[in-house]
């Protein structure tokens, strides 16, 4: 440092000021570089480092602290950093560490699960984790929001957010032999599965989601039948056996097959989410729509032993509707117990018949009033319901629906509820009163008085044949004999040429015919005197009543 003096005479009471210039050592600045690319490092790993987040599984099989990987399609995005127990100690806390790209992942709607090997109704899946250890698989969602906290899976997802294809909403009474993963066919090709099930919010039945992947999604259409295709389907026929199934798999693990009627016009691809019922077999499903069902109660005074939950009700013939409850109750003033049957019918599926029906009376199917009022017109004409037999092997009934112009008439009353349907006794209580009757008619004739009659003219009849045989047969054949010496006579004086010779041998020969037909109509009498009340019998031997051919 160097020192300035002033030119002018110094003030006194003031020193002069000096200044110095500060200078650093060179040893310095290496520490220095090496402390700024520290910070520079440490700035960097915070910059890339990823977002770390805490997935809940039931329990740590699979996961290890600083060994397991997170992937997604494969590809390693992050990995476990601490594995430790919950609070409440019924379940596993897992935390993992995302990469910088991996951001994403922290979406709400985001999946995360462990993968190992599994074998499920989709199929066997991560038996590359054989080799290379459990993992934890993820799955990038599609929500905006945010957060560091999720429930991990117990089973992988059967689809991947993003994935192409439509999500459709089947429902059923139950969920049967389906599951997760459970493949659903078209035209008996693999198209899709079963992604999610679930209790409907009443509890009566099930709701099934299904996936149908691109490009074989736009075969669902608004018109679209689902049926339950899982196990086999024998059917017994005139043609023998036949069995139907869709595949192996569906019958092990179960399936859905869907299709649309042959006959759909103007019908389009169904859009995402439509919900669609499952019908329990494919020719269910394809059959015409029911339309709206109708409950109608009948009242049976006979034991309907055969009757089943489930059997078909018919109407003239044709099958629209089914039986749905089987209940015996008491009539306290006449000390009986009659059957109370339900049934459900489907009048749409007299097809042409009830349009017809519709179209002519002027009815409004969705008037409940105008619909009583119909039915009771019927029931004035004679519509009654009867249980008839559907197979005489098994005893099966069902419930027929036909008109009765002479029965009974009955009294309708248009303000029950349920609608209640006269009935008549079945085809077999019918038939069993007839026999009884006969039975009865028959219990009432006099048997033995006739028997004893029976066998009295006999007695007198075989008498009358004893006579017959010894006096006026013999008598007869006498006089024949007599006949044919003087016919023979008369012959021998004719010349042989001439034509009344040859009539006499004719007459002879049918006297001598004649003589051997009496002879066997007296033996047959002998033998069977009762032809001649009863007939002569379809199985006897026939009467050679014209004799041996002539020469």
């Amino acid at each position: 440092m160097k020192s300035q003096a002033t030119d002018g005479p110094q003030t006194p009471g003031q020193a002069p000021i000096k200044t110095r210039r500060f200078s650093v050592s060179l040893v310095w600045i290496v520490p220095i570089v090496a402390v700024l690319v520290g910070i520079s490092l440490v700035v960097h790993s915070v910059l890339q480092e990823g977002p770390t987040i805490t997935v809940t599984f039931k329990t740590g099989s699979g996961l290890t602290a600083n060994k397991t990987e997170v992937k997604y399609r494969n590809v390693v995005i992050g990995h476990v950093s601490d594995v430790e127990l919950s609070d409440d100690q019924k379940s596993v806390n897992a935390t993992i560490k995302l990469a910088k790209q991996a951001e994403s992942f922290t979406r709400k709607d985001s999946q995360y699960w462990v993968v190992r090997p599994r074998i499920g109704a989709g199929g066997v899946s991560g038996i590359d984790t054989l080799l290379s250890g459990d993992y934890i698989g993820a799955d990038i969602g599609q929500d905006d929001a945010r957060a560091k906290n999720f429930t991990g899976l117990e089973n992988p997802p059967p689809i991947t957010y993003g994935e192409p294809g439509k999500r459709f909403t089947l429902h059923s009474q139950d969920l049967g032999s389906l599951d997760i993963g459970s493949p659903v066919y078209y035209r008996k090709i693999p198209v899709g599965q079963v992604v999610a099930y679930a209790l409907d919010a009443d509890g009566k039945g099930v709701n099934i989601d299904v996936f149908i992947h691109a490009p074989n999604d736009a075969y669902v259409t608004d018109n679209t039948r689902f049926w339950n295709a899982s196990g086999i389907d024998v059917n017994v026929g005139a043609n023998g056996f036949a069995v139907k199934t869709e595949s192996l798999s569906s019958i092990l693990v179960g399936g859905i097959a869907f299709r649309a009627p042959d006959y759909s016009p103007d019908d389009v691809p169904a859009n995402e989410e439509k919900g669609f019922e499952l019908f329990e077999d494919q020719q269910t499903a394809l059959a015409p729509p029911a339309g709206k069902a109708q409950y109608l109660s009948l009242r049976f005074d006979q034991a309907l032993r055969g009757l089943k939950v489930g059997a078909p009700v018919e109407f003239l013939g044709v099958e629209f509707g089914r039986v749905v409850s089987v209940n015996l109750d008491f009539d306290a003033v006449k000390r009986s117990f009659p059957v109370n049957v339900g049934i459900l019918i489907y009048p749409q599926r007299l097809g042409l018949a009830h349009t017809k029906m519709l179209k002519a009376l002027n009815h409004n199917p969705d008037d409940e009033a105008a619909g009583v009022r119909l039915i009771g017109s019927f029931i004035e004409n004679g519509l009654r319901a009867q249980a008839r037999s559907g197979n005489l092997l098994t005893g099966q009934l069902y419930i027929a629906l036909d008109f009765y112009p002479k029965a009974e008439k009955v009294a309708f009353d248009p303000s029950a509820r349920p609608v209640s349907i006269p009935t008549i006794p079945g085809s077999l209580e019918q038939l069993q009163e007839k026999l009884e009757g006969m039975v009865d008619k028959i219990n009432q004739l006099p048997i033995e008085r006739i028997a004893s009659n029976l066998d009295s003219n006999l007695v007198e009849l075989r008498k009358g044949l004893t006579q017959f045989n010894a006096k006026t047969l013999p008598g007869v054949q006498t006089t024949l004999a007599d006949v044919s010496k003087t016919l023979q006579s008369a012959s021998s004086t004719l010349a042989e040429d001439s034509p009344q010779r040859e009539q006499l041998t004719q007459t002879l020969d049918e006297l001598g015919r004649m003589s051997r037909s009496l002879r066997e109509l007296s033996d047959y009498l002998g033998r069977h005197p009762e032809s001649l009340i009863r007939g002569r019998p379809d199985n006897a031997a026939p009467l050679d009543l014209k004799g041996p051919p002539r020469n």
